[in-house]
């Protein structure tokens, strides 16, 4: 699933929770794709600090 529909259905079960309430199954559902979106961002960072060099002290 990409970063932008994980988000699109994350913010669509945190709205629904506030206004009516999530099942078993969507409240599971919710702390997975919150989990693989953490996971995601975590990968991303490493990537990028990787991708950074260091200069050199002067």
């Amino acid at each position: 699933m990409e970063i932008e529909k994980l988000t699109e259905r994350i913010n669509f079960l945190y709205k629904k929770s506030k206004e009516e309430g999530l099942t078993k199954e969507e409240l599971e559902e919710q702390q997975s794709l919150r989990k693989i979106y953490i996971e995601r961002v975590k990968t991303n960072l490493r990537s990028q600090l990787n991708g950074i060099e260091r200069k050199g002290s002067n």
